[in-house]
């Protein structure tokens, strides 16, 4: 079975999850790809970067959601602008 080729470029419109599900179910699965030590080198360490943009985009949706939970603790009705 081919190995599938890890992107290696930065995170750009194109490649952006569309959700903080997509981007643990893609985190998961390239951890498992890395895990398994079967990939050359070079893939590994584009799969290594991709990986660290994936978990600054979810880092940064968690954060995006805790900020609203703090606006709806304060008991005060606010507009909530994601970051």
């Amino acid at each position: 079975m081919p190995k599938a080729i890890l992107p290696s470029s930065p995170v750009s419109p194109a490649n952006v999850p569309v959700s903080y599900e997509a981007a643990m179910g893609e985190l998961e699965q390239l951890v498992g790809r890395l895990e398994s030590g079967d990939l050359p080198l070079e893939q590994m360490l584009s799969g290594y970067q991709r990986g660290a943009e994936l978990l600054q985009f979810c880092k940064a949706q968690l954060q995006s959601v805790e900020d609203q939970i703090k606006v709806l603790d304060e008991g005060t009705l606010k507009v909530w602008k994601p970051q």
